[in-house]
């Protein structure tokens, strides 16, 4: 992808061209229509996959997007305030995100929102019913196995 045609898709975003695929980061009021310019502009058509990483001030969503003629690759990410963690859903622009986006919300409880702006309320994808907390996230306590040891481990010799 040239630089000058990722600056013209995205005028207000920061664009870093490196080693690996070229990454775009814009404002969260931005992700909808930055991933609608990917898709129509760039040729991104090829979704792959939509996570998030947390971060010491809140979370960093990243979706991975492909072009497959010419082929070539697009990271667009999105800052997203632990104070305030909603963004609008791509699965208007991608179907294939709204099974990323319930993952990302079970695991790191950012919430996704429809083109109206309401909440939407997916069920969850790999908690079992009434789990509570945020497995991915950095405060989530890992409770330690008392009740059996864990398979293949020994007992330290004394």
């Amino acid at each position: 992808m040239s630089t000058g045609l990722l600056a013209e898709a995205f005028p207000e975003a920061v664009v870093e061209e490196g080693f690996g695929p070229v990454t775009v980061d814009v404002d969260r009021a931005d992700w909808v229509a930055a991933a609608t310019r990917a898709r129509d502009d760039l040729g991104c058509r090829f979704f792959d996959f939509l996570s998030a990483v947390e971060e010491p001030d809140g979370f960093r969503l990243v979706c991975h997007l492909a072009a497959l003629v010419p082929f070539s690759h697009l990271v667009l990410r999105t800052a997203v305030p632990s104070t305030d963690p909603v963004v609008r859903s791509l699965a208007e622009v991608y179907a294939g995100a709204a099974w990323h986006e319930r993952e990302t919300a079970e695991m790191f409880g950012i919430g996704f929102l429809s083109a109206s702006g309401e909440p939407l309320d997916r069920p969850g994808l790999l908690l079992p019913p009434g789990f509570e907390g945020h497995p991915l996230r950095k405060d989530f306590a890992l409770e330690p196995r008392l009740d059996r040891p864990w398979p293949g481990d020994k007992e330290p010799r004394a």
